[in-house]
């Protein structure tokens, strides 16, 4: 079984914050297989009725393995699963608990509590650059096709079948179980139409027609998406000045493999690893930075900067431009951007770029940076 070192140690930092953490990602995301690879854990599958009976009681299992590392696996299948974990978290803090699922943890009716201050969240993202090593693999071509579920990954082929699979099962496992949404087919619909133009503004009215649904339903939807971590929506940053746009946002999708599956693509061009790339992107700073507060910035006249993080204070914000290659980087946008907000660092991130140099482009300082690198200086930045 393959160690994925990055989110063990992750893990473990958790656990030293809080002695309860909740494993959020998106179904075979391998929040079990990390999980199994644990040391010394006791592993309980809660899909299983023996496993069920054995929990009817909270404090006798809690009191049973005190002192344990303990893994509750689909833990919403449960009747009351907040119960357990936050006698656990109040009564038994020697004890390590972790649990896992799908969704954010408020989305199921069945968590009473959210135990707010009594838990750890870790987001199991699809894979990052690390994993792809990990994995045996770090061609950004495979994740690109195959995308970042270890299971499609290390197909021998793009797993065309597996991508229908999946959908199913998350409609029958996930949304039914923890949103009981009718229309099937509207909803099915919806998801294909928005992988396929992943990474475009969003505008609810476009989708409805085609849906057979209301607006209302439409935004409904994306907000289930958003919950089960199958959309990422970056909203605009701006000052609401009269020139940006304020309240469109951008949809991606979680995963590269369903975005080129849901737009037939079999093989890439330049132009479509440039927009996988940004997805890529995205999914590495996420990942290593825990949130998914990550902003665009657009104004009217259609200049755009990728991807904008606010700092705390007085500080500018942090400009982020997603380039296939570094060469094809025109500042004209970012130096309408920094007209309105100064002061920030400019990154260019490029798979061609091995090492990290910087440009002056007219009054604008620029930093070309790999990947790991950007992730480095993100990760020093006091972000707001």
């Amino acid at each position: 079984m393959v160690r994925r070192d990055f989110w063990l140690h992750a893990l473990e930092r958790a656990w030293e914050r809080r002695s309860v953490v909740w494993l959020a990602g998106v179904r075979r995301s391998g929040k079990t297989s990390l999980c199994q690879t644990l040391d010394e854990i006791v592993y309980l599958d809660c899909e299983l009725p023996r496993v069920r009976r054995a929990l009817e009681d909270p404090e006798a299992f809690l009191r049973s393995t005190k002192g344990q590392r303990i893994v509750l696996d689909e833990i919403h299948r449960l009747a009351d699963p907040s119960e357990l974990l936050k006698i656990a978290a109040d009564h038994f803090p020697e004890t390590r608990v972790v649990a896992t699922g799908s969704s954010t943890l408020d989305a199921s009716a069945k968590f009473r509590d959210t135990l707010t201050g009594r838990r750890e969240t870790l987001w199991l993202t699809p894979m990052i650059a690390a994993d792809a090593t990990a994995f045996g693999d770090d061609s950004l071509s495979r994740r690109f096709l195959h995308g970042g579920l270890p299971p499609h990954f290390l197909s021998t082929t793009v797993p065309e079948r597996d991508f229908v699979d999946w959908i199913d099962s998350y409609w029958a496992k996930d949304v039914q179980e923890l949103f009981k949404l009718e229309r099937r087919w509207s909803f099915a619909r919806f998801v294909e139409l928005l992988l396929a133009s992943s990474g475009g503004m969003f505008e609810a009215t476009r989708y409805a027609g085609p849906c057979e649904v209301s607006r209302q339903t439409v935004s409904n939807y994306l907000a289930v998406l958003e919950t089960t971590f199958v959309v990422q929506v970056v909203r605009p940053y701006s000052r609401r000045r009269t020139t940006e746009i304020v309240a469109a946002p951008k949809v991606y999708g979680f995963d590269t493999g369903f975005v080129c599956h849901y737009r037939g693509w079999d093989s890439l061009r330049p132009d479509d690893c440039g927009e996988l790339w940004e997805h890529f992107v995205l999914n590495e700073i996420q990942a290593r930075l825990q949130r998914r507060a990550v902003r665009y910035w657009r104004n009217k006249r259609g200049a755009e900067i990728d991807f904008v993080l606010p700092r705390r204070g007085e500080r500018g914000p942090v400009a982020i431009e997603c380039k296939w290659r570094a060469t094809s980087f025109d500042a004209t946008a970012l130096g309408s951007f920094r007209d309105l907000h100064p002061n920030g660092p400019n990154y260019v991130v490029a798979p061609d770029v091995s090492e990290p140099y910087r440009r002056t482009h007219g009054d604008l300082d620029v930093e070309y940076l790999p990947l790991a690198r950007l992730i480095e200086r993100l990760q020093t930045e006091p972000l707001a």
